[in-house]
């Protein structure tokens, strides 16, 4: 029996009603549910219909209702990730004002001194995925500061809070928890103690459940991905993610771009690749770059402290919006990434 499996059985015998036999444990469907509120704490009401339908729901993907109810029922709803998911810093910030937070020159050393320390790892990871270390480490850096900041709620609490109390994307949140489920199950994953991201991203990744189930990798062989202490599993997992979603080795992420006679374009609502480089050039646009004026791109206005600048994205660009769809995010992520090349490139000169 894996250890995920045996957590759900301890949970079901800790939890269980009261007089119940251990035996009844062991049966495919549950007389009776576990208990739902213990004195001072907030949980769920199990009899919810939403929530019923979804343990419904995961008893045909491989757990019991028995299973599933146990570890519900120690799930506590988190009223402020409601209201975190409401105002992101992608959101909220200028762009001069979102960079600052990742561009600090104790973010670039940390970046630089992980690279040197696990140079040969790093360099293997990118042959056999073809993507560059330092993008790897832009991405680890700007989403956990290189596994300082992994987050600090319950998985289980946010993802069960976003999945029933959070209609605007409920659906969304009810796949994530029924994948957290299943990794608890399948996986060295404990469902009642691992830590994430008030949306339920986990480990250095951050990847939500789905993510781990689809694109993480043992790359240090340990029999499941570690995604919290192992960086030769966190490094290709992430390396993994961007190969997987189109990552085009050697070409670049962003290029600056100055108005010219070019209208000014606006933050795009959602990231498509809707133009040309050439097309962009033809309205005016002065960006540079060697790529081929087919290359498709999109143009991007950047809020500076006092002024307005311009970058097109190109194809790795829309790539790493498919870890956060935020245009902001990208940009921290590349520019983070060549600070640290730069940084590393620099120790390295005689």
């Amino acid at each position: 029996m894996s250890r995920g499996a045996s957590t759900f059985w301890v949970l079901w015998m800790a939890v269980g009603i009261a007089g119940t036999p251990v035996a009844m444990a062991a049966q495919a469907e549950p007389t009776t549910v576990p208990e739902r509120v213990q004195p001072g704490r907030t949980r769920f009401d199990l009899d919810r219909p939403d929530i019923v339908a979804f343990v419904d729901h995961m008893a045909t993907v491989g757990m019991t209702r028995d299973e599933v109810f146990a570890v519900l029922a120690q799930a506590e709803p988190q009223p402020k990730i409601i209201d975190a998911m409401s105002k992101p810093a992608e959101k909220s910030l200028a762009w001069w004002e979102y960079r600052a937070r990742f561009l600090g020159d104790e973010r670039i050393d940390a970046g630089a001194r992980l690279w040197r320390e696990h140079r040969e790892l790093l360099d293997a990871i990118a042959m056999e995925r073809h993507v560059q270390p330092e993008y790897v480490l832009g991405i680890i850096g700007v989403e956990t500061y290189f596994g300082r900041l992994m987050g600090r709620y319950r998985v289980l609490d946010a993802l069960s809070t976003l999945a029933f109390d959070y209609p605007a994307r409920g659906e969304y949140f009810r796949r994530e928890l029924e994948q957290f489920l299943l990794l608890g199950r399948d996986t060295e994953l404990d469902p009642l103690t691992a830590l994430g991201s008030y949306a339920g991203a986990m480990g250095a990744a951050q990847f939500m459940p789905s993510s781990y189930k689809n694109f993480a990798i043992d790359e240090a062989g340990g029999g499941h991905p570690n995604l919290w202490t192992n960086w030769a599993d966190i490094f290709a997992s992430v390396a993994n993610y961007l190969q997987q979603h189109g990552w085009v080795y050697g070409q670049p992420v962003l290029a600056e771009a100055a108005l010219g006679s070019a209208p000014a374009p606006t933050m795009p609502a959602t990231i498509t690749l809707d133009t040309t480089l050439g097309a962009l050039r033809e309205r005016g646009m002065q960006v540079t770059t060697d790529m081929d004026d087919t290359s498709p791109c999109l143009a991007i206005p950047v809020t500076l402290n006092s002024s307005v600048g311009y970058r097109v994205g190109f194809r790795n660009f829309y790539v790493i919006t498919r870890y956060n769809r935020s245009p902001l995010y990208a940009m921290a992520v590349n520019d983070l990434a060549q600070a640290i090349a730069a940084r590393v490139l620099a120790a390295d000169a005689p």
